[in-house]
């Protein structure tokens, strides 16, 4: 019973522990800079949507779960970095069954940043979530997939993922976490 018990609780609590706050910050892990720069052209390459201004200087991608309480709250810590810095949202079917479905729903959105903005402050609220609509198509789905499938090959280990070029010193580097606006803004040389 004790052995069933455990395997319970770590079975519930995984999922979470995939899933960075703000005091999980360290950069991930990599191979070096040619990993980080590798890791950075691919993220060019997913299904995501923009915030911020189209020729801004510096692009910063993000992974993020629609389950990931973390990933709500990045998204509102970047809010004030919003005519600054351009952010590519790319959503993953990780933490949850459901998160493909909500992050296929947010990227077929006529507005994928206002349903983005609807569904992170709900998550945060624990109000709900994006409504997914009945129809939505497998090619969306597809794109949530493709992009769960590229997140996985970057060995990250939680989400956020956040990927990002330094525009001051041209470094490349990733990070996991609901990191602040400044940390935002330092990483990317803002």
């Amino acid at each position: 019973m004790l052995r069933r018990s455990l395997a319970l609780t770590l079975l519930v609590g995984l999922p979470l522990m995939a899933c960075s706050d703000a005091a999980n910050t360290a950069p991930v892990a990599a191979a070096g800079a040619a990993a980080d720069i590798e890791a950075y052209q691919k993220a060019a390459k997913a299904h995501g949507f923009a915030t911020g201004p189209v020729m801004a200087a510096q692009t910063m991608y993000v992974f993020f779960d629609p389950a990931c309480p973390h990933c709500a709250q990045l998204w509102m810590n970047a809010k004030p970095l919003a005519k600054k810095l351009r952010i590519v949202w790319i959503p993953v079917g990780w933490l949850r069954p459901k998160s493909l479905d909500m992050g296929a729903a947010i990227l077929a959105a006529p507005s994928p940043t206002d349903a983005m903005q609807e569904h992170e402050s709900k998550l945060l609220a624990r109000a709900g979530t994006v409504t997914v609509p009945e129809n939505l198509s497998d090619e969306v789905k597809a794109k949530v997939k493709l992009n769960t499938d590229l997140f996985l090959s970057l060995r990250s280990e939680s989400v956020p993922l956040v990927i990002y070029r330094n525009g001051k010193t041209g470094a490349h580097g990733r990070t996991e976490g609901a990191i602040s606006a400044d940390e935002i803004s330092n990483l990317v040389g803002l």
